[in-house]
């Protein structure tokens, strides 16, 4: 007698994805607790990690594609942020920014250094690479005092999902 198991808790098969453990057995994408999330905005940041962590929480952007933000790409006037193709799809799409992320967006573009390309940069380079924004989030968890939660970057586009699906949204396949 077979028994209905559910498809999150089958032995992985052949995924090549990031969604799997090390045990084989495949996980659930994690998003962040809400408590975690209006202590993690309470605390004050730089306004460079302020701004990039709102706007990966409430647009629900890859953080490569953050990364990869020109000024030409944002439009404040409409709130929107154009997103150009894609690696992981080959699509671009659009996406809109929330009041909060707004007026952060508007301090870090006023603060930032308007010869830069790229809308996020570190010191030594034209873009931010991926493990200086790593480690910008991992010191705003450290001050929020999130650290041991095991919170990366990836879990503030799940909130976003979370967040959309608890307020009624259905999420694009």
């Amino acid at each position: 007698m077979k028994k209905n198991i559910p498809k999150r808790w089958v032995k992985k098969r052949k995924y090549n994805c990031s969604i799997s453990s090390s045990n084989g057995w495949r996980t659930l994408p994690r998003s962040i607790e809400p408590d975690d999330v209006k202590r993690l905005l309470r605390k004050r940041f730089t306004p460079r990690d302020k701004c990039m962590i709102l706007m990966l929480l409430r647009t629900g952007m890859r953080i490569c594609e953050l990364l990869a933000l020109n000024l030409q790409d944002i439009n404040l006037k409409e709130r929107t942020v154009i997103i150009n193709e894609n690696a992981k799809t080959g699509k671009g799409r659009v996406v809109y920014i929330s009041d909060d992320a707004y007026k952060e967006l508007r301090k870090w573009i006023k603060f930032q250094d308007p010869k830069r390309k790229y809308l996020f940069y570190s010191r030594c380079r034209e873009s931010m690479s991926y493990e200086t924004s790593r480690s910008s989030f991992i010191k705003c968890l450290r001050k929020a005092g999130l650290i041991r939660k095991g919170y990366i970057l990836h879990c503030l586009r799940h909130t976003f999902a979370s967040e959309l699906l608890s307020a009624g949204m259905p999420l694009p396949g």
